[in-house]
Order: structure tokens, then sequence, then C-alpha cells
């Protein structure tokens, strides 16, 4: 295995078609990636912990399960969501942050207080891809945690104003049921654009082009997903 200073070639038996984000969004300058050849770190410190809510009583008559989406997180994480959304053709969307350079992800992001994880996976991919035409086909019924590499904590830190270990997440897979001309990654215009380029690509594509950190994560919920992709 390659030492944690080395970086490795990564070469994609099939391109990649990219989709830019319109001109008028602020602050956007596309990438400059080649589609067959991404250079990604071969440093794998992540960590990844699953948390189940507790067993069910064994006293009769027993009492309804709670949903997994309302389960508590793990302490110390801050709640989140995942979204793998496939197309027809059983491809995942993706696409490449804004701030961290080659970083390519699936759509995320925070729970408020008192939403539920389901509600909030809707929002949370209006907000960052301007979808609404997805319907949920499943989740993931336990919390994956990643922990934040200490220089993303601290700069997390400072934009969010609480310290957090790293995000405990809520995975729902999603069918698209729309057209690509409705995707937007300027989102619904409530927040600010996370997103520069976007794509529809394999799993084992998503997993080689996420960042380290995550990547524990996403083996996991494509797993789980397996037998819908």
């Amino acid at each position: 295995m390659a030492s944690s200073s080395c970086r490795c070639t990564l070469l994609l038996n099939r391109p990649i078609l990219l989709h830019h984000r319109p001109s008028k969004a602020r602050g956007f300058s596309p990438a400059s990636v080649p589609l067959h050849l991404l250079r990604k770190p071969c440093d794998l410190r992540s960590r990844i912990r699953c948390a189940s809510g507790p067993p069910s009583s064994s006293s009769s008559p027993p009492s309804p399960s709670p949903s997994p989406s309302m389960e508590a997180p793990p302490e110390g994480y801050r709640p989140n969501v995942g979204i793998c959304l496939v197309n027809s053709s059983k491809k995942i969307f993706a696409a490449s942050r804004l701030d961290v350079r080659d970083a390519w992800q699936m759509p995320q992001g925070g729970i408020d207080e008192g939403e539920d994880p389901r509600r909030a996976a809707m929002r949370e991919l209006r907000e960052e891809t301007g979808v609404s035409s997805a319907e949920i086909l499943a989740e993931v019924p336990y919390w994956l945690t990643y922990d934040f590499p200490p220089d993303v904590r601290e700069k997390l830190k400072i934009q969010w104003g609480s310290d957090w270990k790293g995000q405990a997440q809520k995975w729902f897979l999603m069918k698209f049921t729309g057209k690509d001309e409705e995707i937007n990654l300027l989102g619904d215009s409530t927040e600010k654009p996370e997103f520069g380029e976007w794509s529809w690509i394999s799993p084992d594509q998503i997993i080689e082009l996420a960042v380290d950190f995550k990547k524990p994560v996403y083996k996991e919920v494509l797993n789980v997903f397996a037998p819908h992709l």
C-alpha cells in the first residue's frame, strides 16, 4: 500500500460529461480538470462509525418502533443528511465543490433543529441542485459518521460558530423523476451556491472522486443501496 504522502493517478474508464453552473453565478470560475485524468491523494485517514437506536423492549405488548429517521444522532456530531440521487440509467448525481479543488460529492446538508430528516433531505436537494422532481426509494437505517480532518474542523468551527467532531448523516436514496434541464447549481436561490460542475457517474467513480475522509461513508452508503443500483 502506498504511503500517506504519495499521490496516485486515477484513470477513469469512461469520460465524465461535465455540466457547468451558469456563468451568472457569483464567484464561479470553471475548474481546469481534464476529463480523463484526475489526481487524488492516497491518504486514507478517516474512520466510520455506525450508530443504531436502542434495542426494542421485549416486554408485552410491544410498542411501535420509532422511525429510523427520528433516532438521535451520535453526540458531538452535527446532524446531517446525504442524498444519493440516481437517474433512470442508475447513474449517481455528483458535483464538484467550489471551495475545494477536484472534490466531488453527493448532495448533503445540515438538519435544522426539530426538522424531520426526510424533509431535510428534500430541502437540501432543492437548495443545492434546484431539483424537486425526486422520490425517496430507500434509507440507510442508521446514522453514519465521519470525522473532520483538523484543518477542516478549524475552518468549519469559524464558519459555523460551533465545534463539531464531524458529521452524523442520514442517507437517502432518491430517484430523479425530472429532466436534466431541471438541475441548476444555483439551487433555489435561498443559499450560496456550493458547486461548479455536475455529472451522472457510476458508483465506483463517486467513491474514487470523493475526498478521503468521506470515502468510507460513501462505500457503506452504496453497499446498502446496492440492490437498487
